[in-house]
Parts: C-alpha cells; structure tokens; sequence
C-alpha cells in the first residue's frame, strides 16, 4: 500500500472546513436548511472534534500496543456542547492546524507502523492504515453534506 498518497489524500483536507465556511453569515451557519439534520455549524465543530478524537486515537496506536480506542455518541456532543456558542472559524483553523501537525508524524513514521492496532471498544481492533482511510472518508462524507446545505442556502461551495 501507498501509505504517502492516503498522506497526501489526509493533509489535503485541511484548508477544505475553511473553505466550506467562506461567505456565509452567522444565520446561515446556523440554519437548518434540511430539517432535522445538523446545521453548517454543527457539521463543522463536529469535524473539528471528530479529528481531534481521530488524530489521538492514531497517536496512541503509533505509541503504545493495543491501545484502548473509546467511541463517543457524536449527537449528545451537537446537542450537549453548545456547538451554536462556538467561534466555528476558530474550529476550521484547529482542524486545520491539528491535520498539518499530525501529517508530519505520519510522514515521519515507519511503513509497519501503518499495521499497528488499536482496539475501539465498539468496533474491535483497527489498523492505524483503516484509521487513516476513515478519517478522510469522514471528511468527505461531512463535506458532502454541507455542501447540498450551501446550495440550499442559495450560497453554493466555491470551486
């Protein structure tokens, strides 16, 4: 496997929460284009906290044998965190900076390490590679979503 390109594919997302957020108003990144889905907001302090888990989660599986990998219930964090009451640009800029920092690591780190496991209590054991892949997939996935919230919102996302 190319780990440099999944690499490349991870550190590439990072400006793309940014981007995502650009020309909108505070009303739109808190409205809910789509009833009873997360708002832009929502979405974006969610990814910020949701790569923030997925990068510790990576550094213990770099740094220890086997490590425990806790889930988390993603809905009682949008409802109970107060994701409305959050500097969402200031989450983009943490995403951000958390996936440049954490690509360093990942460029500097051995091919067997991409082989390494942690064991979340949820899904059972996980290579650091299957980690890596779901953390660029959850980006996508999220992005798409606020992307279709963009364009109903009258502001599509910027090529």
């Amino acid at each position: 496997m190319d780990h440099s390109a999944l690499i490349d594919q991870y550190e590439a997302g990072a400006d793309l929460l940014s981007r995502g957020l650009r020309g909108l108003t505070e009303a739109d990144l808190l409205a809910y284009p789509v009833p009873g889905t997360w708002s832009i907001q929502e979405i974006a302090l969610h990814l910020m906290d949701s790569d923030l888990i997925g990068s510790d989660r990576m550094k213990r599986t770099i740094a220890e044998d086997r490590p425990s990998l806790l889930g988390y219930d993603e809905n009682a964090f949008v409802k109970n965190l107060r994701y409305d009451l959050q500097d969402v640009h200031a989450a983009a800029a943490i995403f951000a900076a958390n996936r440049r920092l954490f690509t360093v690591v990942l460029r500097a780190i051995p091919t067997d390490a991409f082989a390494r496991i942690g064991v979340h209590n949820e899904n059972g054991p996980e290579t650091l590679e299957h980690q890596l892949k779901k953390y660029i997939k959850h980006l996508e996935h999220h992005m798409t979503f606020l992307s279709k919230k963009r364009a109903l919102l009258g502001k599509p996302m910027e090529v």
